[in-house]
């Protein structure tokens, strides 16, 4: 399960250390509005999907909140079909779709979990409510 922290279950991006730290940057600069997941880690990790207007704890590499998010999207979509709205709306300077799979692609062979086109893909949408000053 993930963690839950006050009251809210926590959204963790990337890999702890330098990546999440650059990712949880784009999202309190309001540049990054979206996270893609491998859907089959949601029943692994015995988590639901998230929900529309669900309100989630961003982590920082220790475990500490450094914001709140709001929910504002969540599709399930194949690897292959997944939209250049999305792709972009991750805000990663991905330049295409084709950009976007071969990083993602990289990303999940490297934590051990390869994807192919039919690959079930949460795409989740957010905007920051709540960050520090």
């Amino acid at each position: 399960m993930w963690p839950r922290v006050q009251g809210l279950r926590a959204m963790e991006l990337g890999t702890p250390g330098e990546m999440r730290g650059e990712l949880n940057a784009l999202v309190l600069a309001g540049k990054k509005r979206g996270t893609a997941g491998l859907f089959a880690e949601y029943a692994e990790e015995d988590e639901q999907l998230e929900t529309l207007g669900e309100r989630m704890a961003l982590l920082d590499s220790d475990g500490e909140p450094i914001g709140v998010l709001q929910i504002t999207g969540v599709e399930i979509a194949r690897f292959a079909d997944v939209t250049w709205e999305f792709a972009d709306s991750e805000g990663e300077g991905f330049t295409s779709v084709d950009d976007w799979q071969a990083g993602h692609s990289r990303f999940w062979a490297d934590e051990g979990t390869p994807v192919d086109d039919d690959t079930e893909i949460a795409c989740i949408g957010f905007r920051v409510v709540d960050a520090p000053a």
